[in-house]
């Protein structure tokens, strides 16, 4: 399968300080692609790297087989679209909101969206279920429902890989679910690629394809979910004790946590 991202030997951090340390690796086209690995092991700022909001001191970033260096903003926004964990709210409705992931097609005397941005941006919007809100302001939202408005604004922007800085953060479980299952159904209908940083090793399980385990700004291990979430993996990362089974409805790697009181060994 051809990949839509290829990461070689990537060094980043701040100021002296180095947070990524020699990373490579791959991500195919039309997957769902997690990353895990605990609080302070580099996955936000790899993140930041590969959009460039932090400087990379060495290594390379290719997107589908262009030099990520060698792209304007514009033409990199075209590329990737990314959504964080937490967006300062601007005073806009949701389709304005939205109709912001059109400006890297905006040409440079074009001051207000035309036709064809509003068409592209209500596809996605109904895509989201978020096209009943259209005219809603995003403060009146709900968390989850705010979520799904700035992946409808993502999507409008037509990327070829998607960005989901832990999209589930904040959510509860019903809109963890709600938010997952969207996006597993548009890697399968529109052949999205999704790099994806998730928290939960049972969420990242149940929905990814494959995992990058990161650790101390490296990365641990790779592969599919189950290849991944293995509890010696998992252990020696995470630091605490275990057990990983398979879901018995979907087959999936699931895992699951062994108290102090539990733990008789």
């Amino acid at each position: 399968m051809a990949n839509i991202l290829s990461i070689q030997n990537i060094k980043s951090g701040y100021g002296d300080k180095t947070i990524i340390k020699d990373i490579s690796f791959k991500v195919e086209t039309g997957l769902l692609t997690g990353i895990i690995g605990p609080n302070a092991c580099g996955k936000t700022t790899l993140f930041r790297t590969i959009i460039g909001d932090i400087k990379l001191n060495s290594g390379s970033i290719i997107i589908d087989k262009t030099d990520i260096s060698k792209l304007s903003l514009k033409e990199r926004a075209s590329k990737i679209a990314i959504v964080t964990q937490g967006f300062d709210l601007p005073n806009l409705s949701v389709e304005e909101y939205v109709l912001l992931g059109r400006y890297p097609y905006n040409n440079r005397f074009q001051f207000f969206e035309n036709k064809d941005d509003y068409a592209i941006a209500h596809k996605y919007m109904q895509l989201t279920d978020t096209y009943k809100y259209k005219d809603k302001q995003l403060n009146e939202l709900s968390g989850g429902a705010q979520q799904l408005a700035s992946i409808a604004r993502a999507l409008t922007q037509e990327p070829e890989l998607l960005l989901l800085d832990e999209p589930t953060s904040h959510l509860d479980i019903t809109h963890q679910v709600q938010v997952l299952n969207l996006i597993r159904r548009l890697t399968k209908a529109m052949k999205l690629s999704v790099l994806m940083i998730i928290h939960d090793l049972n969420l990242a399980g149940e929905y990814c394809e494959n995992l990058i385990m990161m650790n101390e700004g490296k990365v641990h291990k790779m592969g599919t979910t189950e290849e991944v979430l293995n509890y010696k993996d998992i252990e020696q990362v995470y630091k605490t004790i275990v057990i990983t089974q398979k879901n018995p409805i979907s087959n999936k790697p699931a895992v699951f946590l062994v108290s102090e009181e539990g733990n008789t060994i």
